[in-house]
């Protein structure tokens, strides 16, 4: 998988029009790069993720594979379960989108139950270093608050 040139960083405030669009800012756009389609994920409740197509193609597609060659050679014997768990939450956790014009996004249906966020209201968008999150304001405090007191030490060590 091949990453941004660059760390996708910032927060900015939103508002979800009636049409649950919103403009996604230049700041977090170029970055993620330039393209046609984008993916569109299911990361936690309150929160979807927006990648670059190609690149999420490529991970996933390393992954699935993997998967059919351990299915094909018999070492998921027992664990059959799991794997249709794991086909249920791959039907049914991203969707490819494309902006419009105007660089705004679409919340698609089945995603804005997740989100969790009615038309006319807030949203927050926030770089994840790879792509571009949409979080519900509560749902991204409550998780701030539990992650901020270890920065210094997820930062010290990334860093080194």
């Amino acid at each position: 998988m091949s990453y941004p040139n660059q760390l996708i960083l910032g927060e900015f405030q939103r508002t979800l029009d009636q049409r649950y669009r919103v403009v996604l800012p230049a700041e977090l756009l170029e970055p993620l790069g330039k393209t046609e389609k984008y993916i569109l994920a299911k990361e936690r409740l309150g929160c979807l993720s927006l990648w670059n197509s190609d690149e999420w193609a490529d991970s996933l597609q390393a992954g699935i594979s993997l998967i059919q060659q351990k299915l094909k050679a018999g070492k998921l014997q027992g664990r059959i379960a799991q794997v249709q768990l794991l086909g249920r939450l791959l039907s049914t956790r991203h969707r490819q989108v494309q902006l419009d014009q105007r660089g705004r996004l679409v919340i698609p249906e089945g995603f804005r139950e997740f989100l969790d966020v009615e038309a006319g209201g807030d949203i927050l968008l926030i770089g994840a270093g790879l792509c571009v999150e949409i979080w519900k304001p509560a749902a991204w405090l409550q998780y701030l608050a539990g992650r901020m007191p270890k920065f210094r030490r997820l930062f010290d060590r990334l860093s080194e």
